[in-house]
This record gives C-alpha cells, structure tokens and sequence, in this order.
C-alpha cells in the first residue's frame, strides 16, 4: 500500500509569513505547483498558501446581506467572515491572506485517505508532517502520478 512518504515531495517548497503575496504568487507559478506551505521561524506549519488564497483577492468586496423586521436590522452573514474575507483581499504579505486551519497528514497515511481528503474537502495540497515537523508535500500531481505508473 502507497503512503505519503511514497508519494510526496521532499524537501518542500515552503514561504514565511512575512513574505509578500507578489513574491509567494510568482513562486507557484514558476515552480507550477497550486500550494506551499507557511511555516515560521521555527518551521513549524502555520498556514496554507493556494492559489485559491491569491485568486479570491480579485473577487468583488462581499456586501453582507440584512433584512430588517420590527424595525430592527438582521445581518445574514457574518460580520466577522466579512472583515476576514476583506481582510485576505486586501492582504500584502502571506500570513494575512494564507489559510490557517492546515489538514496536514503523516507519513504512513495511505494514498486512499489522501485521495478521500482531496477529493471530499476539495484540498489540492497537503503537508506531510514527520513528528510534528514538514517531511514534505503531497499534491494532487503527486496522486496523479500514482495512476500514471
């Protein structure tokens, strides 16, 4: 049975939280991979940057629906959600429009979990952590190429 460790990229490409969006968004197309990890100055994985994170910088500012009642306003979606959709829009560097709740995987996790993650949450990249610490990456090219072989 094929695990992560089979399977994924080592070492991985990864970006700081500091970087700038211009700098992180020129590395995935150069390198033409959709996602890298953000690690900190420990190298700990802190975040996620897809290119998913760069595109919704050019989306329409969300105007957050209300209806009223009674005279009072009701809003029907969040506020917070608002203020963090705007600000990822509006984000410089890499820690402000990153995604912070990472799914990572370990190493012996099996290739049909992989899959199953990627296919059910739509994750195009995932860390593969060894001990807490990034032993690579494993990419929706990486299953592929498990198909083509």
């Amino acid at each position: 049975m094929l695990t992560a460790k089979d399977i994924m990229t080592s070492p991985a490409i990864t970006v700081g939280p500091g970087t700038e969006i211009i700098q992180a968004a020129r590395l995935l197309l150069e390198k033409s991979i959709n996602g890298v990890p953000v690690v900190d100055g420990t190298g700990r994985v802190v975040g996620i940057l897809c290119q998913s994170d760069l595109v919704a910088q050019q989306k329409k500012i969300p105007i957050p629906s209300v209806f009223t009642t009674l005279d009072g306003f009701f809003p029907l979606a969040s506020f917070k959600k608002v203020e963090r959709e705007l600000a990822k829009m509006a984000a410089v560097r890499v820690g402000d429009a990153m995604t912070r709740d990472v799914v990572c995987v370990g190493l012996d996790t099996s290739i049909e979990d992989i899959a199953t993650l990627m296919v059910d949450k739509n994750y195009h990249t995932l860390p593969v952590l060894d001990g807490g610490k990034l032993a690579g990456v494993v990419g929706k090219e990486d299953v592929l190429r498990t198909v083509a072989t």
